[in-house]
């Protein structure tokens, strides 16, 4: 899947090929396939439990309003011919320069113009389609194997390692096959590995001693990394032998230009080149090169070297004690927990829990003004009267959702089903709310109060709510069905972060205190690696993951001790409704923190972790609610890490210190992300304002922080400050 042609000495620097080959193209023929599986729209894909097989479509087409927009797209999605699509595509980017679909179009247009070789303008749409849409696996490959044809080796080695991330943490595309997917997944990680290979060489051959030395082993790893994933890579098995030639492991080198030769394709003349060259050296003139040839040892391919830290161990199954189990010997840390809005999140009902309004005559209306719920109290206990085929019906309240923002209500049947009430209290506004229509923007199957009494699947608890307000929930073997879902305790408990702990309870009960190794249960937070901490809040806090059942049916949480860490595997992004995303490609909802997040510099750079800012049981639940360390001195949080700006923040922020826009969020993390009816900062920590962006999208659909206080100023004054500072 390589597209590079290695020509001339190693030592040298590449010579530009006169066109790249045909799997760049192939690479972003995938990159833009999704375009022609587009269905109907599916819009109720935010704050729901995700299930590896459910069914799931893109959606972004089907979501555009205006018609000249959604035929143009068509007409490009329709396109076969590299030439027509580059026409198309930058025919729709000037017509509709303001579309949720700029970053796909970029997309198309960087494939057509690779296959045209006009190499400069496919690294501009590439770069700006990977600045709106960063997770675009297939164009980051292409783009990479670009760059370092270009010579940019930074920029393809950032391309290279971010696709690798992103392979090995999104599911498969669901218009995809899953043999098909696991062939083009192995053809794009191997072809960024030869990225990575190729990047390391070239600074190697810069390079003297041990880093030219440490640069050559690095290269050889890759490449084999890359010929293990496709053995039928020519142009990887060259470089390869190449780079043992450097390190003058001559059998080596012999191995692998033998199978370069031995594969069609631009490789194979370089390697003949480079085998008469050894046959000559070798003295052995009289022999042919047939038999010279022949005599050369099959190359061996190295297995994975994981250098001992990827552990393998029979796992080991794991036994929860319970919060009350860790309550003996963590008091102050339970009682802090006790009061949070993870232990809160899901409770039996007592009318002291219930923070909505109840008080008699209360009453819903829909928008068109018709009653919709009746909200009241009859002999203490709390209820809501909704429609049912033309009479009311009465429903008990059996759990409380929420504590906080927003309280939702659920009943619970005979026989065992809990369904969720859509009308929902929510104490910022003070008002009752259907909350699945303003989530949803709209009606939908599970906002229709009408449809409530039906019991569907839509309203049920178990089914989209307890994976994230319940601790470990499981199902009857295999099957999903929402009567036969348990779980051991309401919200969320130490064991739901800290992993199974009753081998620990009893050891400490024995004064046999087990500590074990750093992802071994239960876990301490303070020695793990940033992506562990993270993925341990991403249980919840990540709407993309996808939940795969244990072998016991476990939903939400590991049935082993070792290793209990687990990393879900992620819903590709274009799946989602558009209406999850700003067309900037910033992401617009709450429910997908974590992956706003883990966009940031400060994650993929710095290492940060949620931790870093956030206390999961602080002292202070009640005054506290997002649970924020250092909430008198929130710039402290940032200049754990940023000590630098400490002593002049003025010059950095051009603001007044004691002013709201010298907080470090008023630029960085904008209140731009939808919550309970309320704007909550974005984590994608780097955030900048940027008048580019503001200025091509429009202050909808691009918000810059800048206008959170300047709201009257005009683009001009935004563009003429920013480019001041």
């Amino acid at each position: 899947m390589t597209c590079l042609h290695v020509s001339g000495p190693l030592r040298q620097a590449p010579r530009p090929a006169r066109r790249l080959g045909g799997a760049a193209c192939r690479l972003l023929v995938a990159a833009a396939a999704w375009l022609h599986a587009v269905g109907p729209a599916h819009p109720q894909d935010l704050d729901v439990v995700l299930y590896a097989g459910d069914p799931s479509r893109p959606t972004w087409l089907d979501q555009i309003e205006d018609p000249e927009e959604r035929a143009a797209f068509k007409a490009l999605r329709d396109a076969d011919e590299p030439v027509e699509q580059r026409a198309l595509s930058e025919r729709f980017l000037e017509r509709f320069p303001r579309s949720g679909l700029v970053a796909f179009a970029h997309s198309v247009a960087a494939k057509a113009c690779i296959s045209a070789n006009d190499l400069d303008a496919a690294l501009d749409h590439g770069r700006m389609s990977i600045r709106l849409f960063p997770e675009n696996v297939t164009l980051l490959v292409a783009l990479a194997n670009v760059q370092v044809l270009k010579g940019f080796l930074d920029e393809a080695e950032v391309s290279a390692r971010d696709a690798l991330e992103h392979l090995a943490r999104f599911h498969r595309p669901v218009r995809y096959q899953r043999e098909e997917w696991d062939r083009i997944a192995r053809g794009l990680e191997g072809s960024a590995q030869f990225v990575l290979g190729r990047v390391a060489v070239t600074r190697a051959m810069g390079a003297r001693g041990e880093s030219r030395a440490a640069g050559l082993a690095e290269a050889r790893a890759r490449l084999h990394k890359s010929i293990r994933l496709n053995r039928t890579d020519g142009i990887a098995l060259l470089l390869l032998g190449m780079v043992e030639a450097e390190l003058g492991n001559r059998g080596d080198a012999l191995s692998a230009f033998e199978a370069a030769a031995r594969i069609p394709g631009p490789a194979r003349e370089r390697a003949l080149d480079r085998l008469r060259q050894a046959h000559r050296e070798s003295g052995t003139h009289a022999a042919s090169l047939e038999l010279f040839r022949s005599a050369i040892r099959p190359l061996r391919v190295r297995s994975e070297d994981t250098g001992g830290l990827d552990r393998k161990r029979d796992p080991t199954p794991g036994e929860y004690a319970g919060s009350e189990g860790c309550r003996a010997c963590h008091e102050e840390v339970f009682d802090a927990w006790s009061a949070t809005g993870m232990a809160r999140m899901f409770r039996p009902y007592s009318s002291e829990n219930v923070i909505g309004d109840f008080a008699e005559g209360g009453e819903f209306r829909g928008s068109d003004g018709e009653l919709l719920s009746r909200m009241l109290v009859d002999d203490g206990r709390h209820y809501f009267e909704l429609p049912a085929d033309g009479s009311t019906k009465r429903y008990r309240v059996d759990y409380t959702i929420g504590s906080k923002w927003q309280q939702a209500y659920a009943t619970r049947l005979p026989d065992g089903r809990v369904h969720v009430v859509p009308i929902q209290y929510n104490a910022i506004h003070g008002k009752w709310v259907n909350f699945w229509e303003v989530l949803d923007h709209g009606p939908s199957k599970r906002s229709r109060v009408r449809n409530f009494h039906r019991m569907e699947s839509e309203t049920n608890y178990q089914l989209h709510c307890s994976s994230c307000h319940t601790s470990q929930v499981q199902a009857e073997g295999a099957l999903v069905v929402p009567d036969r879902i348990t779980y051991r305790e309401a919200g969320i408990n130490c064991e739901m972060c800290h992993g199974p702990s009753r081998a620990h309870e009893r050891a400490m009960r024995l004064g046999r205190a087990r500590l074990g190794e750093e992802d071994v249960p239960p876990l301490r937070f303070a020695s793990l690696d940033h992506e562990s901490y993270v993925s341990v809040c991403a249980q919840c806090h990540m709407q993309s993951a996808m939940v795969e059942l244990g072998p016991r049916g476990e939903i939400n949480y590991s049935g082993r001790e070792e290793p209990f860490l687990t990393r879900r595997r992620q819903r590709p992004y274009e799946e989602f409704s558009r209406t999850a995303f700003y067309a900037d490609g910033r992401l617009r909802e709450t429910t997908f923190i974590v992956e706003s997040f883990v966009r940031s510099r400060c994650y993929r750079q710095g290492q940060a972790h949620c931790g870093n800012c956030h206390d999961p049981h602080p002292a202070d639940s009640a005054t506290n609610p997002t649970s924020l360390k250092h909430r008198d001195e929130p710039n402290r949080m940032c200049l754990q890490c940023h000590e630098g700006l400490r002593m002049d923040l003025a010059a950095h922020t051009r603001h007044a210190p004691d002013s709201e826009a010298s907080q470090c969020t008023a630029c960085h993390m904008p209140r731009i992300m939808n919550s309970m009816m309320f704007l909550a900062g974005t984590h994608r920590i780097d955030d900048i304002p940027d008048a580019e962006m503001t200025g091509r999208f429009g202050r909808d659909e691009s918000p810059n922080a800048c206008f959170s206080c300047h709201e009257g100023e005009s683009m001009d004054w935004l563009e003429r400050h920013l480019a001041d500072w």
